[in-house]
């Protein structure tokens, strides 16, 4: 699944951006919900792509009873995330990924979270 999409900010030097826009408005478009960078993605759009992939392919492997491994980069994870663990967009805000930590989902046939652990 791709990252989502900085628009403008698109391969630009963190430290650089935050010197430009500041550390406020970066923070704000990284990492709240609804508000895009500067022709950009939010993380809800980033959802609005992910889900419905992840709703048809990985629950429809899991519905069969299979097992899915799931990488993908951070904000395509959190979108991921959020709907398994039926987080509002306020506090999807607050979520911390750690790179390369493995959560470990059992999801029933009916689609239910029945555990998660960190790995």
């Amino acid at each position: 699944m791709n990252e989502r999409h900085y628009g403008d900010l698109q391969g630009l030097n963190k430290d650089e951006t935050r010197k430009q826009y500041g550390p406020d408005q970066v923070k704000i478009w990284r990492r709240s919900y609804d508000v895009p960078p500067p022709n950009g993605e939010a993380l809800k759009d980033t959802a609005a792509r992910t889900l419905p992939f992840f709703e048809r392919c990985i629950m429809g492997d899991i519905r069969i009873g299979k097992n899915v491994l799931v990488v993908a980069h951070g904000n395509s994870n959190r979108s991921i995330v959020m709907k398994l663990d039926n987080l509002t967009g306020e506090q999807v805000v607050e979520l911390e990924l750690g790179t390369g930590v493995p959560l470990a989902y059992e999801i029933g046939t009916d689609g239910r979270v029945e555990s998660k652990s960190v790995l």
